[in-house]
């Protein structure tokens, strides 16, 4: 132990470890309190320092958890007292911005919020958002390929990425820094590491795409009778805004009246609707935007499919609107799930909860919402004691699904928490080549191992 410490103290500094009770300290992640447990956590400054601490982790046997942000829940960073941490909270530069071809080259460890901000001040809009972005880490980020409220217009995180740095197991730097949209020359090995939640490589940087600011942004809080009601509204959308509509967030009656309760936040809407959507679409014209974003409100209120609607005149009443969205602390503690499906399946795998739900106990609940036009549904399920009612909580969840088409992650990965329901999703040949890929770039299984896939 004091040998291995002494070797990487070596290589990262004596402020580049940490162990002890200033580990302890920290939490496990967002979601879990408890005091972190490891041997020591790692924190270099540079690849090569990656490169080095790794080598020497190879070469003792000793196995290593990479850590972001921690707002993974899946379980992807946990890590058990007798493994490193490896923590890149110490990378977080934006080391180069060409705005002739709309490109960055951003360090792993750089926080998303400190990222986009960034870029907004040179003029860039960097699309990838969710609700996590001021803790959360691009390199969590592409681990495990997240979206988040954008992806509708810009796509998942792989989407964006045109090149990476990674670290394989044993120490070798893999390179491939691509700044160019088109680059077919062979494999794109940066795809085997953007979802691969630190189980084949440390991602050390990226470079990402980069779009022009909007000059226009609108906002609507509107409300529905049925869900047919919130499948037209969303092809009418995507129809009448030609490619601007950024966000179309759908929020079950359940979710939206448990999150506006008192206390909480305020509902600028009755909270009796079945259905309410967060839209939002952004442009280039803002007196024409604004015309045309009039015009399709009063379009869907003609056609029937909206009834009533809040449009904000402020950012700080826009700030509001998506709170309600975003900041769910009023319903915690519960468990959150994840999933994907057809839009045309949505209802019939809601009702198919309603049905579980209720026959397992009169007080479970559920709340949905999610960014269903990507068919992406989040939900919160209760009651919540992880040693008693999790795994009966992941079977309704999950086995609602069979049938459907749909996958037990849409953008959280599978970490622990999921991997015992990969098999729901992926066929046996899919994983066996997973597990292929797993032994081919880490043979000896000392990055994150156990996640995702068993050996």
């Amino acid at each position: 132990m004091n040998d291995l410490i002494d070797r990487l103290q070596l290589i990262v500094g004596d402020n580049g470890i940490i162990s002890g009770p200033d580990l302890t300290e920290r939490a496990v992640s967002y979601w879990d309190p408890s005091p972190t447990e490891a041997r020591m956590l790692v924190r270099p400054q540079t690849t090569q320092q990656v490169s080095e601490v790794l080598r020497v982790c190879h070469e003792c046997g000793q196995a290593v958890v990479v850590q972001g942000g921690l707002t993974g829940v899946v379980e992807g960073a946990l890590a058990s007292p007798d493994e490193v941490i490896l923590s890149l909270e110490r990378m977080t530069a934006i080391e180069s911005v060409d705005a002739m071809d709309g490109v960055a080259v951003i360090q792993a460890g750089a926080v998303l919020q400190s990222v986009q901000e960034q870029l907004k001040d040179q003029g860039f809009l960097f699309p990838l958002d969710l609700g996590a972005r001021g803790s959360c880490t691009i390199g969590g980020n592409v681990a495990t390929n997240a979206g988040g409220m954008n992806v509708l217009r810009f796509g998942m995180i792989r989407n964006l990425v045109l090149g990476l740095e990674v670290v394989l197991a044993d120490g070798t730097i893999l390179t491939s820094l691509n700044q160019m949209l088109k680059n077919n020359t062979g494999y794109d090995l940066k795809q085997l590491f953007i979802g691969s939640e630190g189980t084949l490589g440390v991602v050390t940087r990226v470079v990402i795409k980069l779009f022009p600011m909007p000059i226009s942004r609108q906002t609507a809080l509107l409300a529905t009778e049925s869900f047919d009601s919130v499948v037209s509204v969303l092809k009418t959308m995507k129809s009448d805004f030609a490619g601007t509509l950024s966000a179309y967030e759908v929020m079950w009656n359940n979710y939206f009246s448990a999150v506006t309760v008192e206390g909480a936040h305020r509902s600028p809407l009755s909270r009796d609707y079945p259905y309410y959507l967060l839209v939002e679409a952004e442009g280039a014209d803002p007196r024409s935007d604004e015309q045309r974003f009039q015009k399709v409100l009063e379009k869907v209120f003609e056609d029937g499919d909206v009834i009533d609607a809040v449009v904000p005149k402020s950012e700080v009443e826009r700030d509001a609107l998506w709170s309600i969205r975003e900041d769910f602390e009023a319903v915690l503690p519960a468990y959150l799930y994840d999933i994907s499906l057809p839009i045309k399946s949505m209802t019939t795998y809601v009702d198919r909860l309603e049905r579980a739900f209720s026959e397992w106990r009169s007080d479970a609940k559920y709340l949905v919402f999610g960014h269903i036009a990507d068919g992406n549904l989040h939900l919160f399920v209760t009651p919540f004691d992880q040693g008693i009612h999790h795994e009966r909580c992941n079977e309704i969840v999950y086995g609602s699904l069979d049938g459907l088409g749909g996958s037990i992650s849409a953008e959280h990965g599978i970490g622990l928490d999921k991997k015992a329901w990969l098999a729901n999703t992926r066929s046996e040949d899919e994983i066996n080549i997973m597990r292929g890929l797993k032994n081919l770039l880490d043979p000896t299984n000392l990055l994150n191992p156990g996640k995702v896939v068993d050996r």
